[in-house]
């Protein structure tokens, strides 16, 4: 006889009987009618070429060879139980969605499409959804759970709760009015911005608004705050060209504040900026974590 044919039914019904001693309370446990439980043990049992109960008035008790299975049978059933759980859990990430959150666009010549591509190729069921947040949180939705991964700045409050791969380190810029009399330079040292109003990120992160001010590079001297911005527009628009302040910022987001009558320098005495995708340090999840290594894929090519 071979046991090659068992079925995993036949298993976890041998283990209830095993279990129980008492074929009737297995079956309860299993939902199975008395008999049915009961034909499906004795089949088991011409297929094995052994009784694996020995059933009388006193009961029902496992035979040498139903002692000798039932190890065996406690293993296989549990190592289906992972697979099936991996193979649902797969299946599920699939077909989820990805919610990547950013508070602006990651632009960079196309870095975003680039990460895409290489995602949907290794999970080709699976659907990404952009989702912009506010810059009053600069996890870009991480922090609260509305978004899986996020294009962020660092650095992060809360370091410690994150994990991330740099996706770009780029100098960091001075933004400035067109009328402003430091237009005229090539370039600045940082030194000679000391005194001027900064524009400055909500507090809800003290470390990224700290940053942007550039806090470490002042030597102790606090700064000149003109306002506070909490988009790429108002910086534009409320601030920079009415005259509240002037602010650093990415060579890749540039774009996004040199409109009309705004210009930007390079700055001396700053350190580059790091622009990263991150996700919770707990999640585990192989979409999350897909997403995660096509983004360091790319990343070599645009740091």
């Amino acid at each position: 006889m071979t046991t090659t044919d068992v079925h995993g039914r036949d298993l976890r019904y041998f283990l209830a009987v095993a279990e129980e001693l008492h074929f009737t309370r297995a079956a309860e446990r299993l939902y199975v009618s008395q008999p049915a439980l009961s034909k499906q043990i004795r089949a088991l049992e011409r297929q094995l070429g052994a009784p694996l109960f020995d059933r009388n008035r006193q009961g029902v008790r496992l035979t040498a060879v139903g002692a000798a299975l039932l190890p065996h049978a406690r293993v296989v059933l549990a190592v289906w139980a992972e697979a099936d759980g991996a193979v649902r859990a797969a299946r599920a990430a699939a077909g989820a969605t990805l919610v990547v959150g950013m508070s602006t666009s990651p632009g960079r010549g196309g870095l975003l499409p680039a990460i895409r591509s290489r995602f949907t190729e290794a999970h080709p069921a699976a659907r990404t959804r952009l989702r912009q947040v506010g810059w009053e949180d600069p996890t870009a939705g991480l922090a609260d759970g509305g978004s899986d991964v996020a294009f962020v700045w660092l650095p992060l409050t809360g370091a410690e709760r994150f994990r991330w791969v740099v996706v770009a380190t780029e100098p960091r810029l001075v933004a400035l009015p067109a009328s402003h009399p430091l237009t005229a330079r090539e370039s600045l040292d940082f030194a000679e911005l000391l005194d001027e109003p900064f524009l400055a990120l909500p507090d809800t992160g003290p470390e990224l608004r700290d940053y942007w001010l550039a806090v470490d590079a002042r030597g102790g001297r606090p700064p000149v705050v003109g306002a506070e911005i909490a988009s790429a527009d108002e910086t534009y628009e409320a601030a920079l060209v009415g005259g509240l302040g002037i602010c650093l910022v990415a060579t890749g987001n540039a774009p996004l504040l040199t409109r009309d009558g705004v210009v930007t320098r390079p700055v001396r005495g700053v350190s580059p900026s790091r622009f990263v995708l991150a996700w919770r340090a707990d999640d585990t999840r192989e979409l999350v974590q897909g997403y995660a290594r096509a983004a360091a894929a790319v990343a070599p090519d645009r740091t």
